[in-house]
């Protein structure tokens, strides 16, 4: 028997019952109460499998319908996947791409090239003119050490030249 109907019954009974004066209790029918309760008794567990029932199947429905969902999602996303390496003007611009990375990478060879050969150049200019001030470093060296060497001659005084 259904739940809600044995509720209703309940209700029933109780609205039937008989109050008593001056107070809030009523007098009920014993025997129709114990009935609906043992009543109650059998149909709830009975109500609570059927829920348990349901609800396992709404879970395996939504596990189903998730399942169902993602195989979905990955068909479509290997179809779009196919479509997109078929279709000339994405192979086109992947074909572009690549030549213009190709491209950029030999520029910047050719300018890493042209770059070592600028810093070797200036590199071999600045030590060919370090060379030069250091020969004429050593020269004034050497030409003072001789002048050092030399027995000093009196200072001729401006007057006498």
């Amino acid at each position: 028997m259904d739940i809600l109907h044995l509720v209703d019954r309940l209700e029933e009974l109780f609205n039937e019952s008989k109050p008593i004066w001056f107070t809030h209790s009523v007098i009920v029918d014993e025997d129709r109460m114990l009935d609906l309760i043992d009543q109650m008794r059998v149909s709830i567990p009975e109500e609570i499998k059927k829920a348990q029932q349901i609800i396992a199947q709404r879970d395996r429905i939504l596990a189903q319908t998730q399942e169902e969902s993602n195989r979905t999602i990955n068909i479509a996303r290997e179809k779009a996947d196919t479509l997109v390496d078929r279709d000339p003007v994405i192979q086109a611009a992947q074909t572009r791409g690549e030549q213009i990375i190709m491209q950029a990478r030999a520029e910047a060879e050719i300018t890493r090239r042209e770059a070592d050969e600028y810093v070797l150049e200036t590199l071999t200019m600045v030590g060919e003119e370090l060379e030069r001030l250091l020969n004429q470093v050593r020269n004034g060296v050497r030409t003072l050490q001789a002048e050092h060497q030399q027995p000093s001659q009196p200072p001729q005084s401006r007057d006498q030249e």
